[in-house]
C-alpha cells in the first residue's frame, strides 16, 4: 500500500513527488515502526506476527531509498526523513500513535518530536538501540566516534557494498567465532534485504547518521518516552549512545538487555515484544 507525499528537496525551491511505500496490519492502538540502516520495513517482521494480537495496529514503512519507496538522488537528511514520517501520519490521519525508532530511526524519532508534532498525534515514543543523541567525535562530543572510521564504511560500500553489508550484519547481531545467535539464513536475509536500497542512498542515510547531532532534539521531547539498549552493541555502543539518550530525555524509562547485541529485535524478540506491547497499551 503505497502513498505519494510531495517534499522539498532544498536545492532547487520545487517540489519531488516520492513515493513512500508500506505496510499496516491489525486494529487498535497505532504504533509506527521505524526501521534501521540498511534494512527495510521487512526487518519488522517478527512484530508484525506478534503485535497485532494485542489490539496493536501496526504500521511500518520503508525510507525513501530503501526497499520498495521511490530512490531520489537526494535529499538524504533527518530533515527530509522527518518530513516523509509527518506526511505518513497525515495521509493515514492517525492519532494517539506510538513511534518505534529502531538505530537510524530513532533519528527520526528525535527529530520528528523536535519539531513536526504541533498537532499531537504521537502521545509515546521508543528509541531502540538508537544512534541517538550523537554518534561523531567532536570537540563537544570527545566520546565519539572518529570521522576516519566512518569515511573507511564509506570506502567499503563504494568499493564492494554487498561484501561490507555482510561483514556488517554479522556485527549487527553480534557473531563470533564461538558466538552464533543467528542462522546463516538470516544473515543472508538481512543482505537481500539491504541490497534492495540504493547505494548512493545507502551511503548518503550513513552520512546522515554518523554526523547528525540529536542533542537539542531530545531536550525537547514531551512524550513517555522507553530506551531500549544492548549492553552487548557492538554497533551503537550503549555507552555513547542508550546511556546518554536516556539522560536527556526527561523521566524516560530506561531498559537495559544485559546479553543482546544491536539487532535484539530479532535476537531477543520475545521480550523486546514484551517490552514494546506493555508500553503502547499502558
Amino acid at each position: 500500500m503505497p502513498f505519494i507525499l510531495n517534499t522539498n528537496t532544498g536545492l532547487t525551491g520545487t517540489p519531488e513527488e516520492v513515493q513512500i511505500y508500506y505496510q499496516e496490519v491489525g486494529e487498535g492502538n497505532p504504533v509506527v515502526l521505524i526501521h534501521g540502516w540498511p534494512l527495510n520495513l521487512e526487518m519488522w517482521e517478527y512484530q508484525f506476527n506478534e503485535l497485532p494480537k494485542h489490539n496493536i495496529r501496526v504500521i511500518a514503512y520503508d525510507r525513501r531509498g530503501f526497499g520498495k519507496s521511490s530512490k531520489p538522488w537526494e535529499p538524504y537528511t533527518y530533515d527530509a526523513f522527518a518530513q516523509d514520517l509527518k506526511a505518513l501520519l497525515e495521509t493515514l490521519d492517525l492519532y494517539n500513535v506510538t513511534l518505534v525508532g529502531f538505530s537510524m530511526g530513532g533519528g527520526e524519532v528525535a527529530r520528528f518530536l523536535s519539531k513536526y508534532n504541533t498537532e499531537g498525534r504521537v502521545t509515546k515514543a521508543a528509541f531502540v538501540s538508537s544512534v541517538t543523541p550523537f554518534l561523531l567525535k567532536t570537540d563537544s562530543n570527545p566520546d565519539g566516534v572518529p570521522q576516519e572510521q566512518f569515511d573507511g564504511m564509506q570506502q567499503q560500500l563504494e568499493d564492494d557494498r554487498a561484501h561490507f553489508l555482510t561483514g556488517f550484519a554479522k556485527q549487527f547481531y553480534g557473531v563470533h567465532l564461538f558466538n552464533n545467535p543467528v542462522s546463516e539464513e538470516r544473515l543472508q536475509q538481512d543482505s537481500a534485504l539491504a541490497l534492495q536500497a540504493a547505494g548512493y542512498a545507502t551511503i548518503k542515510a550513513m552520512q546522515a547518521w554518523s554526523t547528525t547531532d540529536f542533542r537539542d532534539d531530545l531536550t525537547r521531547i514531551k512524550v513517555p518516552t522507553l530506551v531500549i539498549h544492548g549492553k552487548a552493541d557492538e554497533t551503537v555502543p550503549i555507552d555513547i549512545a542508550g546511556e546518554k539518550t536516556a539522560a536527556a530525555i526527561p523521566q524516560a524509562k530506561f531498559v537495559v538487555f544485559d546479553d543482546a547485541p544491536h539487532g535484539l529485535v530479532y535476537t531477543h524478540k520475545e521480550r523486546f515484544n514484551e517490552e514494546i506491547i506493555r508500553f503502547i497499551n499502558s
